[in-house]
């Protein structure tokens, strides 16, 4: 499993009965997280003193349980930091926060790989959420393509810019559905060093029709090798899907990618080490190419 232990600003505390207890730098959430199927004893004195906590509702969804914190907290957010990159937390209705920090560990691989390509990268970085890999990238010296359907989650992206000190470097914002984005630059002509592809489990077409990560990252990962350039550097894809392993995404971009470029392939689980007992939580799973 994949895993980073230094993010000083984030800490799994515990883990129990289907939540997590985390910190976000001063401020404690509990939320909840269905691979937490065990029912330990929650020992850790701060699941008694959280500032908030998410509850699902029966009829589907859930709300925040303010304990310490305002509306206006909550709101407003926090800026959390990890090396030189800075996020702003902000609590969403669906429970998340903004920041996914299991990403770090791929943050890593990403600045690695740019720094040690001794040359320009340019960046795809597709369902690409409030930003993490776009500002690992950026910092590293890399032209990025930011491409998200969302218009508020892009306007979050950038403030995590402003926040990292990255607001004026080659970054490309994007407000588009992901696939159209791809198939248009496809005709463009436009290619890329290296793509980074975290898509949602499922979602809804422009026709409300049901769209499934297990019925359309083939299609994904084969318009990513028409977008790769001539000398690709890496590709990452993220998955969150339970009923999609690490494994089988890896053997799609060694169908797709290493066929055509070479390299190699590595697939694992990312994980956060929990404080209170040692244990690794998993986090979903990660799949890279790379040159």
């Amino acid at each position: 499993m994949w895993y980073t232990c230094d993010f000083n600003d984030y800490e799994l505390l515990d883990t129990s009965d289907g939540e997590r207890l985390e910190r976000w730098k001063n401020v404690i959430l509990v939320r909840p997280d269905p691979q937490v199927i065990w029912k330990n004893s929650k020992a850790h004195p701060l699941w008694k003193k959280p500032d908030a906590v998410y509850s699902r509702s029966s009829k589907g969804g859930g709300s925040w349980e303010l304990k310490k914190l305002s509306r206006d907290d909550m709101e407003k957010g926090w800026v959390i930091t990890r090396k030189d990159l800075s996020f702003l937390v902000r609590p969403t209705g669906f429970k998340h926060t903004g920041v996914f920090p299991e990403q770090a560990v791929n943050w890593d691989f990403i600045t690695e790989k740019i720094k040690s390509a001794g040359r320009k990268i340019s960046v795809l970085n597709l369902f690409a959420y409030t930003g993490g890999a776009t500002l690992a990238c950026a910092s590293a010296g890399a032209s990025v393509c930011h491409v998200d359907a969302s218009k508020g989650i892009v306007s979050w992206a950038k403030e995590n810019a402003r926040l990292s000190k990255l607001e004026n470097v080659p970054i490309r914002y994007i407000v588009d559905d992901c696939k159209k984005f791809m198939e248009r630059e496809i005709r463009r002509g436009n290619r890329y060093d290296a793509i980074i592809m975290d898509p949602p489990s499922y979602g809804r077409g422009p026709g409300g029709e049901i769209w499934k990560l297990e019925d359309g990252i083939d299609e994904l990962i084969r318009l990513s090798a028409k977008l790769l350039s001539d000398s690709p550097l890496f590709m990452l894809v993220n998955s969150y899907t339970t009923g999609l392993s690490a494994s089988t995404v890896g053997y799609l971009l060694d169908l797709y990618i290493t066929k055509e470029h070479g390299g190699k392939v590595s697939s694992d689980e990312i994980g956060l080490r929990v404080t209170q007992t040692g244990c690794v939580l998993p986090a979903g799973s990660s799949s890279r190419w790379e040159k």
